[in-house]
């Protein structure tokens, strides 16, 4: 090749695509936290999906996806998760558009009522199977909203965490340990809400702001993809001096890492640092050495960025991933067919109860009598030569199969003068079948 082909040559380079990312509010608590979210100007396309039309058109968010009309009139699922998975499964295609060439999906909402907690995993399975990361941001109930909603959230939780790429639970109850006694209601949810917000705005940082050491896409699926693993999430600053001090203070002591204990636990751990152009090496080494010893046998993914608004301070930004359980499998691929088992969630088992994995069968077989010919003549003879005085068979209790209530499981029993009219009258009143 001569110089004339040299300078004739040209290197030509694809440009480098910038990151998409959606955010769907799902129910009530998820509609709020994107709403925040929406009014810090976050550089994302929110979606506002519920099946509570009154609470939906409240919302402040452009694109408001109305939920199960056809099933519920807009008037919300009344706290039934399996209501809220059914209508969401209604929406298979409308949702698949939504997910399709959609870099990283962030999915908000509370678990414990109907909406949020049975349509979220739907949600996220459907945008997983698209190709997209997908990132579920959810709180949990306070203890005083009771045992039921404690129970429905957790079920929820297993689900979706089975279901996205990675879930950052912000359990409400913790917030205890960060505000005063004296919170008013209204504060209490916003700072529930903000902390929705500041994990979303986290994580999006991590990817998007100019670094010295930046993180990138790899490095977040890295630590997520495929894991199935429930992920806690802290943002912690120090100021000064002893800004490394109070960070990892901070950090160790913080109520969604359970003072330190998440660290522990952790199989990965992404770490972003943000200082001013003051930040040294040594702090930087000495932070870094603290965290480490608290997740030695971590996959350990660090990133560093310099700010001028942080001079004299300093930030870091905290995802640790836990393993997910064993017994957690991701949910079957999803049926565009909406007259499919699949897609009607024929094939899953009740919401409360993960491990039941069988339908009651629709009606009761009884057993043939066993009794063979030559015994029943037995009988009969013995009878004979007692008399005339006939011989009573001994009644045993038939194993029939007891039939599920389906929605009606979760029904108070019908109770007068002190018996239960749910029970059929011949056991209620000991009458015996011959």
């Amino acid at each position: 090749m001569n110089t004339q082909d040299i300078r004739a040559e040209t290197i030509t380079t694809e440009p480098t695509r910038a990151l998409t990312a959606k955010i769907f509010g799902i129910g009530g608590a998820g509609c709020n936290a994107a709403d925040h979210l929406a009014r810090a100007n976050f550089n994302g396309t929110f979606y506002a999906l519920n099946t509570d039309a009154q609470a939906l058109e409240k919302s402040q968010i452009q694109n408001k996806i109305a939920l199960g009309n056809r099933r519920t009139r807009g008037m919300g699922t009344g706290g039934d998760p399996d209501l809220g998975r059914t209508i969401a499964q209604d929406e298979l295609q409308n949702l698949k558009s939504l997910c399709t060439g959609v870099d990283l999906v962030f999915i908000l909402c509370g678990l414990g009522g109907g909406t949020g907690t049975g349509a979220a995993p739907v949600i996220a399975q459907v945008a997983k199977e698209n190709g997209a990361l997908v990132l579920a941001i959810v709180t949990t109930p306070f203890d005083f909203e009771g045992t039921r909603r404690q129970a429905q959230a957790q079920a929820g939780l297993q689900i979706l965490t089975a279901s996205a790429d990675a879930v950052i639970c912000l359990p409400n109850q913790k917030l205890f340990k960060i505000l005063d006694e004296n919170t008013t209601f209204v504060e209490l949810f916003k700072t529930s809400n903000e902390m929705l917000a500041d994990a979303v705005r986290g994580v999006w940082r991590l990817l998007t702001d100019s670094a010295l050491k930046p993180v990138d896409f790899a490095d977040l699926c890295s630590v997520t993809r495929a894991r199935h693993a429930e992920s806690a999430f802290a943002i912690v600053e120090g100021v000064g001096d002893s800004r490394v001090d109070q960070v990892v203070e901070k950090v160790l002591a913080h109520p969604l890492l359970d003072s330190g204990e998440v660290l522990v636990q952790s199989d990965a751990v992404l770490v972003s640092l943000i200082g001013g152009p003051d930040l040294s090496m040594g702090e930087v080494n000495r932070l870094m050495t603290q965290i480490n010893r608290n997740c030695e046998k971590a996959n350990l993914v660090f990133g560093a960025s310099i700010n001028e608004a942080y001079t004299n301070k300093l930030g870091l930004t905290l995802i640790a991933s836990r393993s997910a359980k064993s017994d957690l499998k991701p949910e079957p691929a999803l049926s565009a067919d909406r007259n499919s088992p699949t897609a009607l969630g024929l094939d899953r088992p009740q919401f409360l109860d993960p491990a039941n994995t069988e339908r009651p069968v629709s009606r009761v077989v009884a057993p043939v009598p066993d009794l063979t010919t030559e015994a029943r003549e037995q009988l009969i003879a013995a009878g004979a030569r007692r008399g005339r005085k006939k011989v009573s068979r001994l009644q045993k209790e038939l194993p029939l199969e007891i039939i599920s209530k389906g929605r009606f499981d979760k029904s108070e029993p019908t109770i007068r003068h002190g018996e239960d009219l749910d029970m059929p009258t011949y056991i209620r009143r000991g009458v015996a079948l011959n």
